[in-house]
């Protein structure tokens, strides 16, 4: 009985176990299908993109013959048709590496020459960067078989990352070398950057491996050195690295190209490599910034009274853009992370922060915290960018203060009416405060509770506490308020409209009126007194510029009741 009992178990066991399996396999293969599918939609898709691109890149060379007046402009244009492009083609060559479809196509030249022509074309990268770049190649002529643009993406990877990873004024190095055979090149690339961590090194070509541009707040898909190694593999050779944190990376690749390390499927006999034409092309971007300044020194200025904005955005192209689009109706600062911005900000009188969300060194919510949380600039607006669209995000923008959050794609018109709806907003707020009387401002300023309507009523009632001092000035406000001059001005500014002598005149005048209304037979002179004015004729020629009349007759006019 008791065997019984034991092989029915056994037999449970055994069927529980199929089962399992049963529903894995069933399982893993809807995943295969489902995996397979979205490869597919995702190779058709950027099949799809590229054609479009290859239109509207097309469409601007036409365009630049056109009207060559905007030749930087093109630039512009094709610089990112060209990001786009290159993007595309690493989610295609992934997609085909997942699904075993990627091919090798090797043709035959010269080898040494290709590798350098590839790597110059990434030079305006190095440059931008401000790093010293150099290639050596030996010899510097070699013929072989190798797939050019396959190549072109292995150099392009790791020249690229080891730029991203370098600091400024640090040292990208391109080695290729033969073997003693002559039936290989050895590659490799070798930076004085910040170096992998030990316990990173380990999946550093796994597909989507994280990286350290999050902590650095750079960019990355997590596919490059992933696909790097996908095509060296293909290319029937080997890449190794070595790296030491704080001291730099160097990758080393290992590549045959001999005609008989390929099979008869891989071989093209009648492609030539094409030394001159490399798969890359980046457009100077020092090029671009020069004629970017040309263009910008002719165009007129925004008039000496315009609203002062700090754009702040890490890409060099978008800002020259938009500083380019909003020159002339506002006057315009720059900055490249939200370190520098900092840096304006403190040093500038601005009405207003228009910030790119992510950017190396501070993002756009580091900085906007700190902005928001110092006393002497949380006045000041500020409008997001980010390519981020959950709505999480816009929260969390909103939640440490911003004032307006844009997704991009954005455009730039939509740009302008953002800015220009937060400053006629502004405006009708200090239009408002010009029309009311003390008693209407503080009761205002009472029922809605913020920090630039505390930081105003504590400002009116300092003038009033000093109301009869004639050498009330600038520096005596700055000191009771416990700012400095430009901290009190800009708070002001932004709150009223107004500098911080315009403000202290206005509570002045305001104050006449109930004065009068309480005593209104003062005489003209005891009342310049009252308001701070030494002289009475002064007083009586300011009265009239706020009032329309002088002040005899302003006062006759309380005695008989009129408004």
């Amino acid at each position: 009985m008791y065997l019984s009992i034991w092989w029915f178990l056994l037999g449970l066991a055994v069927l529980l176990v199929l089962l399992y399996l049963g529903r894995w396999l069933y399982l893993r293969s809807v995943r295969m299908r489902n995996r397979l599918q979205m490869e597919r939609i995702y190779t058709n898709i950027t099949h799809e993109l590229l054609t479009p691109l290859t239109i509207i890149s097309a469409s601007v060379d036409h365009l630049r013959e056109a009207e060559p007046k905007y030749d930087n402009d093109y630039d512009l244009m094709q610089l990112n048709i060209q990001r786009m492009v290159r993007l595309l083609q690493t989610i295609l060559e992934t997609s085909k590496s997942q699904s075993g479809e990627l091919k090798l196509r090797v043709s035959h030249g010269d080898v040494m020459k290709y590798i350098r022509e590839t790597a110059l074309t990434i030079e305006p990268l190095m440059q931008k960067k401000g790093l010293e770049f150099s290639i050596s190649c030996t010899p510097e002529s070699m013929m072989g078989w190798l797939d050019p643009d396959k190549l072109d993406k292995i150099i392009f990877n790791l020249l690229t990352n080891a730029a991203k990873y370098t600091e400024k004024q640090g040292r990208v190095e391109l080695n290729v070398r033969t073997n003693r055979k002559f039936d290989h090149i050895i590659i490799r690339v070798s930076d004085n950057g910040i170096g992998i961590p030990k316990d990173r090194q380990k999946g550093l070509f796994h597909r989507f491996y994280d990286g350290e541009y999050r902590n650095r707040n750079t960019f990355g898909t997590g596919i490059g050195l992933s696909l790097t190694r996908d095509l060296v593999y293909l290319h029937r050779g080997t890449i190794s690295f070595e790296s030491e944190e704080g001291q730099g990376t160097t990758f080393t690749i290992d590549l045959p190209i001999n005609k008989e390390n390929f099979s008869p499927s891989q071989i093209d006999e009648q492609g030539k490599i094409r030394v001159n034409v490399p798969q890359t092309n980046l457009l100077d971007i020092s090029e671009m910034e020069r004629k970017s300044r040309e263009e910008l020194n002719a165009r007129p200025e925004a008039d000496e009274n315009a609203y002062k904005l700090l754009l702040v955005e890490d890409n060099v192209e978008l800002l020259m853009l938009m500083h380019q689009l909003l020159r002339t109706k506002y006057h315009i600062f720059t900055a490249q992370n939200g370190q520098k911005a900092l840096t304006v900000i403190r040093s500038e009188s601005l009405d207003l922060i228009v910030s790119d969300v992510m950017m190396p060194e501070m993002d756009g919510y580091e900085l906007t915290k700190i902005v928001k949380s110092d006393a002497d600039y949380s006045h000041l607006p500020v409008i997001l960018l980010t390519a981020k669209v959950q709505d999480s995000d816009r929260e969390d923008a909103l939640r440490i203060g911003a004032d307006d959050f844009i997704t991009k794609p954005f455009r730039l018109s939509d740009l302008v009416l953002r800015i220009d709806n937060i400053i006629q907003n502004r405006q009708r707020i200090q239009h408002e405060f010009k029309q009311q009387t003390i008693v209407e401002t503080k009761k205002k300023v009472t029922e809605n509770p913020s920090p630039d309507n505390e930081f105003l009523q504590r400002a009116i009632q300092c003038v009033n506490d000093h109301l009869a001092d004639a050498d009330f000035d600038r520096d005596a406000f700055a000191r009771e308020m416990g700012a400095s001059q430009s901290t009190l001005y800009n708070k002001l500014r932004a709150t009223t409209g107004m500098n911080v002598t315009s403000f202290i005149r206005d509570i002045r005048m305001k104050a006449i009126d109930d004065i009068i209304r309480q005593e209104p037979d003062l005489r003209v002179s005891d009342l310049a007194y009252r308001v701070g004015y030494k002289d009475p004729k002064y007083f009586s020629t300011a009265f009239k510029k706020e009032f329309g009349c002088q002040p005899k007759e302003y006062m006759e006019k309380i005695r008989r009741g009129e408004n």
